[in-house]
């Protein structure tokens, strides 16, 4: 697709071709052209959207599905069907089309000005019928409400004036003619024997009719005058005189057309003029100038009757002469934009609620030209807008037709499939609106639209709406289901107060629960008498309270999590360095049982107090492996310890001098019993608490005095003990 350069750009997607071309040298072309891109890339519209040698008129049906087109030469018909962008029929008829109307809302009935006076009506299978006027006609015009084809002729009557031919297709036969004054003929400098109608013989050339308002008809004259008449009454209303200038002498009335309101009137002469009128005041309200100086031959209003995002919003008007198109402002004459094609222009047609232009011109190949910002692209070529949208999606593309657009094709817009737009009986706005943007097969349909559509078939979906509503709000007073690392904002204690924080947070979702459960109102909780399972907190919590602001921010209440007491308190913190005197006196018991298996009790009984005791340094740090090795898994080192402790100190081979810190385990029983004689102390070991419950060591017979596990394995034996426990024999 060729692009215009302007502010507002204009897609060429059929007619690039300057001139026809012959046969042999366009097979030639072919053939050269197969690595050009270009050409490879070509869109083609329409299928044998053209004639032989050029056409004259385009017409689209009320339906929007089917384009008819007339040409030459041979002249001939042409009827696409738009939903499949294909050639219905051609059919070629005896002489050539002036111009022609559809009368039905399809392609089936349609009535043809030929250019030998003849008037046709042709059906889907030919010709219906044919008749003949007494003159040559200019325009053709079809009054729905009367049903009567009305044809503004050349030359005047037996009277002088001219005609405007009534056919009442209803009763099936001529009726009186319009009589509009065009200036009869020249008597004086017309010979006798003249034909009537010479060259310079006044005519009614065009003709327009408010159909969609108060049904004013309205014809242009060679002198240049407008003539008003109402059909009901059959008598003229008024004649409005166009301002002469004295530079473009005598200026002939070649285009006519009323807007929707049928309040102004637009008139174009044959000097490429435009004026505007009110129907209420004979001076124009505004003139514009084509540029050319060529006769104007459509004037049309751009008056969607569906609006869009892409299109705009005030309505704008097209004049066209055979050189060029131009669209600008009605209100103030501000150009909007223009498309000047190669060949020249014949007939302009625009495809209603779109910005689609469809020309019949001379050459080849029919025209078709792509405004964005005129509409959306219609129904049955729904795909230019994708194509345009891919175009302009560089933002240095000074060709871009929208500002800012990238990025925001399928924002906020849902998929739907063809089948899913019927449930939701949107399928009426496939082509009129950019609301539903097509890809692959179905569409993107705005979420907006979407929602209220849905909303509109289901009346029930009220329920599923509240019951959303109601998640939605709940989900914002809960967390994140990624919970991340949320910082306090204290001075100290930054433990304590993220602490606090989560028993917040868990205490506002077990409330967001009991309301989802109860539908979602807390109203309805109080209304029914029932008291809440969970009262609200105060905002802020524990954290907000001021009466304990001072211990999250003064340094005198700073928590010392590696003191004793704190352990103590939170058994599942880290356990603190070092052990207590009955976890080394049971590891210690555990290392020594090997070395006991050979040792002599009465020997150890005479040696050991000869021997100093190791004592365990004070900072003994083990690993959590040699921790389960020593016998804290044990369960039954447990149950011994729980039931009557032991304690077993080996000592080592240098004599070391035993320091007053470390004392027996007798001495220190004693000191508890004259402390507390009936109290037990307590000792923290991981998150288990054993109570010592200590007794006094009765003195054995001379038989049993060494213990059981010793006596078994060395009775009858004579060793001596290598063991250094002096209290072995206490």
């Amino acid at each position: 697709m060729k692009i215009t350069n302007g502010a507002v750009p204009v897609y060429t997607i059929s007619g690039s071709e300057a001139r026809p071309l012959p046969e042999w040298l366009i097979r030639r072309r072919k053939r050269s052209l197969k690595n050009d891109p270009e050409f490879a890339n070509r869109v083609e519209l329409l299928q044998d959207f053209g004639f032989e040698e050029a056409s004259q008129c385009v017409r689209v049906s009320d339906d929007g599905d089917w384009v008819m087109s007339t040409g030459t030469y041979k002249p001939q018909i042409h009827a696409h069907y738009l939903p499949h962008l294909s050639l219905s029929f051609a059919r070629h008829t005896n002489t050539l089309n002036e111009t022609f109307r559809i009368l039905s809302s399809d392609y089936t009935k349609s009535v043809h000005l030929q250019a030998d006076r003849v008037i046709e009506f042709h059906t889907g299978g030919g010709v219906h019928h044919a008749t003949r006027i007494p003159r040559y006609g200019r325009d053709l015009i079809y009054d729905k409400r009367s049903a009567e084809c009305l044809v503004p002729s050349v030359g005047v009557n037996a009277d002088g004036m001219g005609e405007a031919y009534r056919l009442n297709l209803e009763v099936g036969r001529f009726m009186r003619s319009y009589e509009i004054d065009v200036g009869g003929d020249d008597l004086l400098t017309a010979a006798p024997g003249s034909l009537q109608g010479g060259v310079d013989a006044g005519a009614v050339n065009t003709g327009a009719i408010a159909e969609e308002s108060h049904n004013l008809l309205a014809f242009g004259t060679s002198l240049g005058t407008v003539e008003f008449w109402d059909p009901r009454s059959r008598n003229r209303a008024g004649i409005l005189s166009a301002p002469q200038d004295a530079f473009e002498g005598r200026s002939e009335v070649t285009a006519l057309t009323f807007p929707r309101s049928g309040l102004n009137l637009a008139v174009g002469n044959s000097n490429g003029l435009i004026h505007l009128y009110d129907l209420r005041s004979p001076t124009p309200l505004l003139k514009k100038d084509q540029g050319y100086g060529f006769a104007i031959k459509n004037i049309i209003y751009l008056e969607n009757n569906t609006s869009s995002r892409g299109q705009v919003t005030e309505p704008k008007i097209l004049t066209a002469d055979k050189r060029i198109i131009k669209i600008w402002d009605p209100q103030n004459g501000t150009p909007w934009t223009s498309v000047e094609p190669a060949v020249d222009l014949n007939h302009v047609e625009w495809v209603k609620d779109s910005g689609m232009l469809l020309t019949a011109n001379e050459g080849k190949q029919q025209h078709s030209f792509f405004i964005p910002q005129l509409g959306p692209a219609p129904k049955w070529c729904a795909f230019l807008d994708n194509i345009v949208e891919e175009m302009a999606e560089d933002p240095n593309d000074p060709n871009a037709f929208g500002a800012g657009a990238t990025g925001e094709v399928y924002d906020n817009f849902k998929f739907l499939t063809t089948a899913q737009l019927k449930t939701l009986n949107l399928d009426h706005l496939i082509g009129t609106t950019s609301l539903l943007r097509p890809y692959m097969h179905g569409y993107f349909v705005a979420q907006k639209l979407y929602e209220e559509a849905k909303l509109i078939s289901n009346p029930d979906m009220w329920q599923e709406q509240r019951a959303k509503s109601i998640a939605e709000k709940i989900n914002k007073e809960r967390e994140s289901r990624i919970r991340g690392n949320k910082k306090v904002s204290v001075k100290v204690n930054q433990a304590l107060a993220a602490k606090m924080q989560a028993k917040e947070e868990e205490r506002e979702r077990r409330r967001a629960k009991r309301v989802l459960k109860n539908g979602g109102d807390d109203d309805m909780l109080d209304a029914a008498g029932v008291a809440p399972a969970v009262e609200k907190p105060a905002a802020g919590g524990l954290l907000g309270d001021s009466r304990f602001a001072r211990l999250f921010e003064d340094e005198d209440f700073q928590v010392d999590e590696q003191s004793h007491e704190f352990q103590a308190i939170n058994p599942s913190t880290k356990i603190p360095k070092g052990l207590t005197a009955a976890e080394q006196e049971a590891l210690e018991d555990r290392r020594n049982s090997s070395d006991s298996d050979a040792s002599d009790s009465d020997a150890s009984d005479d040696d050991s107090a000869d021997r100093p005791i190791r004592k365990a340094p004070a900072d003994t740090r083990i690993s959590s492996s040699s921790y389960r090795k020593s016998g804290h898994n044990n369960p039954m080192l447990h149950n011994t310890l729980k039931n009557k402790p032991q304690m077993v100190i080996s000592s080592s081979s240098a004599k070391k001098s035993a320091p007053k810190a470390d004392k027996s385990f007798g001495s220190r029983v004693s000191k508890l019993k004259e402390r507390a004689p009936k109290q037990s102390t307590t000792t923290v070991v991981g998150e288990r608490e054993i109570t010592f419950a200590p007794e006094q060591k009765k003195k054995k017979s001379a038989g049993g005095e060494h213990g059981q596990r010793h006596d078994r394995r060395r009775e009858g034996k004579n060793i001596r003990s290598a063991s250094g426990n002096a209290f072995r024999g206490m």
